[in-house]
């Protein structure tokens, strides 16, 4: 049985925002890790810690915009 236009679009749309919303938990946990090797919970160096917080927030502002124009752009090609 094949899905109508609309329903295979909604399904498309509720795929790439469960992804977007992956990427921004996935930044925030990786904020939360490099504050916690800052704070020294962790037993890491503090340099590390630094780039593992300012690539989570890379993450969590930057990457789901990239994604979303990529995916916008491939909604316009049929699979």
């Amino acid at each position: 049985m094949t899905q109508s236009r609309r329903a295979t679009e909604e399904a498309r749309a509720r795929t790439g925002h469960i992804i977007i919303t992956a990427v921004r938990f996935g930044g925030i946990a990786m904020v939360m890790l490099g504050f916690a090797i800052v704070r020294g919970i962790i037993d890491l160096p503090y340099a590390v810690g630094v780039i593992v917080a300012v690539a989570g927030f890379f993450d969590f502002f930057f990457v789901p915009r990239f994604i979303a124009r990529r995916w916008n752009a491939g909604a316009g090609t049929k699979a």
